[in-house]
């Protein structure tokens, strides 16, 4: 048979692919992630998670373009942040993204663990699952808690004065916390030098590791299904005899 010539798709798709899955195993990774089994009575619920992921890419997206022209310092702060808003390309745009997307984000983050929780799906045999998405919650909390102090005006200042405060009397490991963020005898330079490193380096390297082991996980061992579900009833009775027969 006479070898017939390559079409486009082939030359520009397949072959790169096959060339990293060759080399890599990526592809057959994500293949693996985007088509895999999901429980046919799954609902709208069970995107909260993949929301979240989405927004929070968005959050790391314009937090990069917003550090272009950001000033971490007392001095330059605010008035960085007013020229971001009102001067530059799009600024009030990226801006407004971030701030509110922020806001989205810690909503999701209820909404997915309060459905995570009425759903059961921190049973059994998903604990760690529910583990690495605490560990997110913490870090999320973490992260609008840094950020708030970087526009630096006075309701950031007196904010993250509080939060700092409020901080420090929890027992034991509470005076050293506030000392690590405080980095000083008042809020100043080097508070908001060390909130701006927690920020943009720090805790997003630490969301982002924490997302991977919890996708992972996610894969591994399935989406769970509503309380009501009939295959969930199925899945428990038949998990219930296996155990019977050891």
């Amino acid at each position: 048979m006479p070898r017939t010539r390559p079409t486009v798709r082939e030359l520009a798709i397949d072959a790169p692919l096959e060339w990293v899955e060759e080399r890599s195993g990526f592809v057959g990774l994500v293949e693996a992630f985007l088509f895999r089994n999901v429980p046919r009575d799954t609902s709208w619920l069970q995107t909260l998670g993949s929301s979240l992921l989405v927004v929070f890419l968005v959050q790391a997206t314009t937090g990069v373009l917003l550090a272009m022209n950001y000033d971490p310092s007392p001095g330059g702060a605010y008035n960085s942040i007013r020229y971001i808003t009102d001067q530059a390309t799009l600024g009030w745009l990226i801006r407004g993204m971030h701030k509110w997307g922020s806001s989205v984000m810690v909503i999701l983050l209820f909404l997915h663990m309060a459905r995570t929780f009425f759903f059961g799906a921190y049973k059994y045999p998903r604990e760690l699952t529910w583990l690495t998405g605490a560990i997110l919650f913490i870090l999320v909390m973490a992260m609008s808690l840094t950020g708030y102090l970087l526009v630096f005006d006075q309701r950031a200042y007196w904010a993250s004065v509080v939060a700092i405060n409020i901080n420090g009397t929890a027992p034991i490991l509470g005076p050293y916390l506030a000392d690590f963020l405080k980095a000083g005898p008042s809020v100043g330079q080097q508070t908001i030098s060390r909130f701006y490193s927690l920020h943009m380096l720090i805790i997003p390297g630490g969301i982002f590791t924490f997302i991977f082991v919890h996708m992972w996980l996610v894969v591994r061992l399935g989406v769970t299904s509503p309380p009501w579900s009939r295959s969930r009833y199925d899945e428990a009775i038949a998990r219930e005899s296996v155990e019977a027969t050891r």
